[in-house]
C-alpha cells in the first residue's frame, strides 16, 4: 500500500468547508476532504453520511451551497459535468451504465466516437480499445456485446470506460457488490497498477477489510461531516467502524452453530423447494431442478456470482416468476401456482434483491410503504384507516430505527440504508414462518448491516426458516447453518457453514471446484 513515484505538493482533490442542502436535509456540514495524486483513497461513513453528495459535487452534479473546491490547484466549485470529465475526473458507479446491446467497443467510444468521412470509424475504436485493454491489466474483447459479458467483465468496461475518456482521478462507488473473490482480487491488481502509474483513486465501500487491504489513506464521514482523516497503515476495520458510527460496532454476526450440533432439517414444516425449473428472460433454464428444505429455525445460505440463478431462484419462490416445474411447499402446504398475495397469506415474507424496483414506491411515503402488500389489514370498510397507517410506521421507525424519524417523507428522501430498514421493518413485522431475504445488506453501511444480522438472528431463534442469497461471503457464512453454492442453475455444493470457507465457497463459484450437492 505504497503511493506511487515522488511526493506532490498540490492534492489532486481539495475540498474544504463544503455545505449541501436539499430542502429541509443537510447532507454536507462544513464537509472537508484532501486526497494526494497517485494514491488510493478510501472515502467511508454510515448510508446518508454525505459520500455521495460530496462526490457528485466533484463531479459536477451538484453545485455546493458553500465551500471550496480544488482540482490539482484548479478552482473547480461549481463545475460542471462537462468540465470535470475534461479535468480528468472518472466516475464508476454501483449500477452499471452501460448499453447492453452494443459492443464492449462501442460502449467505450459512446458519445465520442472516432469518425472517418463523418462514419464511425470501428477499426481506429477497437484498435483504441485494445491498446487501453492491454495498458491497463483490464482485458476485456472489444467485439464482444456487453450482454455477453459477466460482471466482472463488466466491471472492467466501466472502469475503461472512464480512462478512454481521459480521467486521472477515479471514484469507485461499491465496485465489488456483485463481484466473485476471484474478480475482486484480479480488480484489485489493476488498481493497484493504475495507482502506481500516478493514476488517483477514491474508493467508496462499506467492505472494512477491503479498506484496510487496498488503501493508503483514509477519510471517514458522519452525519454529513468530515470527523476523521487517517493513514490505513496500523488501522483496523473495528476502529474504522467505531469512528463511522461513533460507537463501537460489532463486526461479526456472532451466530455459530454448537459444536457437534446437527445443522440438517428435520423435515416437515418450513420451506421444501422440489425439483423447481424457472425459467429466466432468456428463455432458457435459469433454476435447472433444484432441490432443498429450510427447517424452522434454520438459515439456509446461497451464495453465487450473480447471474447463475439466484435471482430467478427467489422470484421463483416468492411468485414473481411462475415455475416451470417443480413444487414449493410451506408448513405442509403447496403454493407453486398460488399468486404472491396468497403465499404471503400462507407465511412467506420477502425482502427483495433490488428495494428500488421491487421493495419500495419511491414516491410514497415511508408510511404507506411500510404497508405495501397488507393494505387490506389497515382498511375499514375499503378504506384505509390513516391513523392506523401512522401508528404503524411510528412503531417501526422506532423498532428498526429508521432515521430520519419522520414518517410523511418520501422514501426517496432516505439513505439507501434506511431505505433498506423500511423494507426489512415491513417484511419482519409480518406473521411468517419463512423468510427469503435476498441481499438484505447490499450498499448498507455497517451500523445498519449489523442491525440487519440482528433482526434476522432473532428470527432465526424464533424459530423462523430464512433462505439468504448474498454476495457478501463473510455475511453467508457468519449467519448460515447450511451454505449452498449456484453454479449455472444448479446447487453445486451444499455444506455446513462451518466446513466452509471464503476461498473454498469462491472456487465453487467460478466452476473450478466441484463438489457434492446432496
Amino acid at each position: 500500500m505504497t503511493a506511487a513515484s515522488s511526493p506532490v505538493t498540490t492534492p489532486a482533490i481539495l475540498m474544504n468547508g463544503i455545505d449541501k442542502a436539499f430542502g429541509a436535509i443537510q447532507a454536507n456540514r462544513g464537509a472537508s476532504l484532501e486526497v494526494r495524486q497517485g494514491e488510493i483513497h478510501a472515502l467511508v461513513g454510515e448510508n446518508g453520511a454525505g459520500k455521495s453528495t460530496l462526490m457528485r459535487i466533484l463531479g459536477g452534479l451538484f453545485k455546493p451551497d458553500a465551500g471550496k473546491v480544488e482540482v490539482n490547484g484548479r478552482d473547480a466549485t461549481g463545475w460542471s459535468t462537462n468540465e470535470a470529465i475534461a479535468a480528468g475526473i472518472g466516475i464508476v458507479h454501483q449500477h452499471f451504465m452501460l448499453v447492453p446491446t452494443l459492443t464492449v467497443a462501442e460502449n467505450l467510444v459512446l458519445g465520442a466516437e472516432p469518425r472517418n468521412n463523418g462514419m464511425l470509424d470501428y477499426a481506429r475504436a477497437a484498435a483504441d480499445v485494445k491498446s487501453l485493454s492491454e495498458e491497463t491489466g483490464l482485458v476485456v474483447d472489444g467485439s464482444r456485446k456487453v450482454s455477453e459479458l459477466s460482471v466482472g467483465e463488466a466491471q472492467r468496461v466501466e472502469i475503461l470506460k472512464t480512462l478512454f475518456r481521459g480521467a486521472r482521478i477515479l471514484v469507485l462507488d461499491e465496485p465489488t457488490a456483485v463481484l466473485s473473490p476471484p474478480e475482486v482480487r484480479e480488480l484489485w491488481a489493476v488498481l493497484r497498477r493504475l495507482r502506481d502509474k500516478g493514476d488517483t483513486i477514491v474508493l467508496i465501500t462499506h467492505r472494512l477489510d477491503e479498506v484496510v487491504d487496498l488503501s493508503d489513506t483514509i477519510t471517514v464521514m458522519r452525519a454529513g461531516q468530515t470527523v476523521e482523516r487517517m493513514k490505513t497503515a496500523g488501522t483496523t476495520p473495528a476502529a474504522i467502524a467505531r469512528a463511522m458510527v461513533g460507537r463501537e460496532v460489532s463486526l461479526s454476526a456472532g451466530k455459530r452453530v454448537e459444536a457437534g450440533a446437527s445443522t440438517t432439517p428435520a423435515g416437515g414444516r418450513g420451506l421444501e423447494v422440489r425439483d423447481l425449473v424457472v425459467v429466466g428472460s432468456r428463455g432458457t433454464r435459469a433454476v435447472d431442478g433444484v432441490t432443498f428444505t429450510v427447517a424452522p429455525g434454520e438459515v439456509l445460505g446461497i451464495a453465487g456470482v450473480e447471474g447463475n440463478g439466484q435471482t430467478e431462484l427467489i422470484e421463483g419462490i416468492s411468485g414473481l416468476r411462475m415455475p416451470a416445474g417443480g413444487a414449493i411447499v410451506i408448513d405442509g402446504r403447496d403454493i407453486t401456482r398460488r399468486s404472491v398475495a396468497e403465499r404471503h397469506d400462507a407465511g412467506l415474507s420477502h425482502i427483495p434483491e433490488d428495494r428500488h424496483h421491487r421493495g419500495l414506491v419511491l414516491e410514497y411515503s415511508v408510511a404507506d410503504n411500510l404497508v405495501l402488500g397488507v393494505q387490506r389489514g389497515f382498511a375499514r370498510r375499503g378504506v384505509i384507516d390513516r391513523a392506523r397507517v401512522r401508528d404503524n410506521a411510528m412503531k417501526q421507525i422506532e423498532a428498526f430505527d429508521i432515521r430520519p424519524a419522520n414518517s410523511e417523507l418520501p422514501a426517496r428522501a432516505l439513505s439507501g440504508g434506511n431505505q433498506q430498514k423500511v423494507v426489512v421493518a415491513r417484511e419482519m413485522s409480518r406473521n411468517f414462518s419463512v423468510l427469503l431475504a435476498s441481499q438484505p445488506t447490499r450498499g448498507v453501511d455497517v451500523g445498519a448491516i449489523e442491525f440487519i444480522h440482528q433482526q434476522l438472528l432473532a428470527a432465526r431463534t424464533a424459530g423462523k426458516a430464512i433462505l439468504l442469497v448474498s454476495a457478501e461471503l463473510n455475511e453467508v457464512l457468519a449467519l448460515s447453518d447450511r451454505v449452498a453454492v449456484m453454479y449455472r442453475g444448479k446447487f453445486a455444493v451444499v455444506m455446513r457453514a462451518t466446513e466452509a470457507s471464503e476461498e473454498s465457497l469462491g472456487e465453487y463459484m467460478i466452476g473450478t471446484r466441484k463438489g457434492d450437492a446432496a
